[in-house]
């Protein structure tokens, strides 16, 4: 007769995060999160070069740059539960076997179809991996206090992926062919694969009951659904349009029939009691409003220095440099400053921070204000990050480990929800301020003024068409409406920013940095010890 699984899953987990040097562990998890970092954003300098070469059509084009984002969001769910299942090393050395083969085929790709095709299976791998190192991390560091510095440092190199991953490719696009941005990831894989293997110790969740293929593939479906919707909504697809409301109403249907099916499994495949604690439902949701704030604003930033400021894309990225270097050290202070603040000050302080950066950045106008920038910046990239690291580690913590898995995935997912919804409601609340003030430019005719009110890039295009001083004025007309938009996006962003602050006081007071499992409600029931033939 066995003693139960349970207690057998208990000392497996203490024995993982014992046996195991938590340090060294910590550097090989972040090494591939770098990864899933870098490739998230190295291809946008990249585009240019891929229209080139490869010629593909405009839904093509999209499909290039939206496949792995959209793919691995819709699976983060499907394999951060099975992970917890079938053991999350092993699904992160899988994920990374997959990124490697993903990467040597996109950067080899011939057509765009098989360019497509790479990139979802990139998606695939990054699916596998960004969970993993969670839940992973989760389990190899059951003090609190220590988790959190972890988180702090996972956190700032997730900062440092998103800004080299431009840097680095714009480097590679002067000295090589465009599949060199996809290159660079071999050799970490071939080194994090066998590093991995050796270092990092094997940890499940509970594996009483069958693993929910169902819910699973329902999740994965409702996900892909959603997020596709989303990202039409911010690609600027109309909100009646086909191609939205259909994915859309049909993500919105899966999800609420798995989140029934969850509900009403004696094994679910994510135990969604977790959201009944009031500190964790309350870190998903202000992970989504961060998120939304941060990607929404990077974008519409981007484009101020691109196309107001006429900056190059080296010079871009190089002003968005203080911003990362900000959240980097918002992120190594982090730990510190929530044991001495505790999760509900420093979520809140790091929501008002943003706020107050955002108000800032309202005296952006068409010149160039270097120093304004650099404080609105730093501001902001601090301020986000401290709010996203209080949110991560008050999630990851509420959360008991045998569902690190789930919990992991459910917050990367909040992320990329959080991002999507960002583009598309700060995108829409932008081209509704911007369009009006290219309404009856004097010399311009009606139909020019209406091509020109879909994007700041299209105007200075038709003016450029138009020419003498019909095209100066729609240019400086178009320049002043997106200055006018971007103050009002600003301003809404920071009102859903004082929302999330608002919605931080929920969480607890005090960081409690015990190191014992955390025990969901209604989940004490006694345990009958099952006899093994």
């Amino acid at each position: 007769m066995s003693g139960t699984t349970t207690a057998a899953g208990a000392l497996r987990r203490r024995a993982a995060g014992a046996g195991a040097n938590r340090w060294v562990v910590l550097v090989v998890l972040c090494v591939s999160l770098l990864l899933v970092a870098v490739d998230a954003t190295v291809l946008h300098v990249a585009v240019p070069a891929v229209t080139e070469d490869l010629r593909p059509g405009a839904i093509q084009l999209l499909w290039i740059v939206d496949t792995y984002p959209l793919v691995c969001a819709s699976l983060l769910i499907l394999f951060g539960t099975l992970g917890d299942r079938a053991g999350r090393r092993r699904i992160l050395l899988l994920g990374y076997a997959l990124f490697g083969i993903a990467s040597a085929v996109s950067a080899f790709a011939p057509n765009p179809q098989m360019l497509i095709f790479a990139r979802a299976l990139l998606g695939v791998g990054g699916a596998m991996i960004m969970p993993a190192t969670l839940s992973i991390l989760r389990q190899v560091f059951p003090n609190r206090g220590e988790r959190a510095l972890a988180i702090g440092v996972w956190s700032a190199v997730a900062a440092v992926g998103a800004a080299v991953g431009p840097l680095l490719g714009g480097f590679l696009l002067e000295h090589f062919w465009w599949g060199s941005v996809f290159l660079v990831n071999i050799p970490l894989m071939l080194v994090s694969l066998p590093v991995g293997r050796l270092l990092l110790p094997e940890s499940t969740g509970d594996r009483e009951g069958p693993w929910d293929v169902v819910g699973a593939l329902m999740a994965a479906a409702g996900l892909f659904c959603a997020v596709l919707g989303v990202k039409r909504l911010g690609g600027g697809e109309p909100v009646l349009s086909v191609f939205t409301l259909v994915p859309l109403a049909a993500g919105s249907v899966l999800l609420v029939f798995f989140v029934r099916r969850q509900g009403s499994r004696r094994h679910p495949l994510v135990d969604l009691r977790m959201f009944s604690r009031p500190a964790f439902s309350t870190s998903v949701g202000c992970i989504v409003l961060a998120m939304l704030a941060l990607v929404g604003l990077e974008l519409i930033a981007a484009q101020y220095l691109q196309l107001v400021l006429r900056l190059s894309p080296l010079e871009t990225g190089l002003r968005l440099l203080p911003l990362t270097f900000a959240a980097m050290a918002a992120g190594l202070a982090g730990a510190r400053m929530l044991r001495r603040f505790g999760p509900r000050r420093m979520v809140c302080f790091g929501f008002c921070l943003t706020a107050a950066a955002v108000v800032v950045l309202t005296a952006m106008g068409g010149d160039d204000n270097a120093g304004l920038l650099l404080a609105g910046f730093v501001l902001l990239g601090f301020g986000l990050e401290t709010t996203l690291f209080g949110a991560y580690e008050s999630m990851l913590s509420e959360a008991p480990p045998a569902q690190a898995g789930g919990a992991a995935a459910i917050g990367e997912t909040s992320y990329q929800l959080g991002a999507g919804i960002g583009i598309a409601l700060l995108g829409s609340v932008m081209n509704a301020a911007y369009a009006p003030g290219l309404a009856g430019v004097p010399g311009v005719p009606a139909a020019a003024s209406g091509a020109a009110s879909h994007s700041l890039g299209e105007a200075y295009e038709v003016a450029g068409q138009l020419g003498g001083s019909a095209g100066v004025a729609l240019r400086r007309a178009a320049r002043d409406s997106f200055v006018h938009g971007l103050h009002v996006t600003l301003l809404v962003s920071a009102g859903l920013l004082l929302l999330g602050a608002v919605m931080a006081l929920r969480l607890p007071r005090v960081m409690q940095c015990e190191g014992s499992a955390v025990e969901l409600p209604a989940q004490r029931e006694v345990e009958r010890p099952r006899v093994s033939a």
